[in-house]
């Protein structure tokens, strides 16, 4: 019989606590819609706390989150019943609402990025995660990571040239 150690209610709502933007926000990013990053949100806590998994450095708990919040939300976006259901140009869109509208214009411009630039920006910006993490997390080499922010940027400052952008 295997044996994992228990988790304490308060040790549990610490975890989440510390990482749920981090979590929600790339399950976002990811699937680019908010009912699935609650899924995915539910589904890593879920498969954290089950688990048992204990971390000598705090570290190694965010790579594992990270990870694991890409594979969940990996799996949603490639299922077949997706698939089968509803293409995604045909979905409905569900806003995500911030608390000022600069933040919801330059979301709303994030999300129009493809995966390959939207999530390396994400980690880098919203999370602060460095190009090392970022490569380690998205299984890139750090100078792959450092171009994609370097065009994820310029294609933000396009696409917001209006209204955060003056001409020098």
């Amino acid at each position: 019989m295997d044996i994992q150690p228990q988790r304490t209610g308060g040790e549990m709502e610490e975890i989440i606590s510390r990482y749920q933007n981090m979590v929600y926000g790339l399950a976002l990013a990811k699937t680019g819609s908010p009912a699935d990053a609650d899924d995915v949100f539910q589904e890593v806590f879920l498969a954290y706390f089950q688990s048992g998994k204990s971390f000598r450095e705090e570290e190694h708990r965010k790579a594992w989150l990270l990870r694991t919040t890409l594979n969940m939300s990996r799996r949603v976006t490639a299922s077949t019943w997706r698939k089968k259901n509803v293409p995604l140009e045909e979905a409905p869109e569900t806003p995500v609402f911030f608390r000022e509208p600069e933040e919801n214009q330059v979301w709303a411009a994030l999300s129009a990025l493809g995966e390959g630039y939207r999530l390396p920006l994400y980690l880098f910006y919203f999370q602060e995660l460095s190009t090392e993490e970022i490569a380690k997390a998205l299984s890139l080499r750090p100078g792959a990571v450092r171009m994609r922010l370097s065009r994820g940027r310029e294609m933000l400052r396009k696409a917001l040239k209006g209204d955060y952008f003056h001409e020098l």
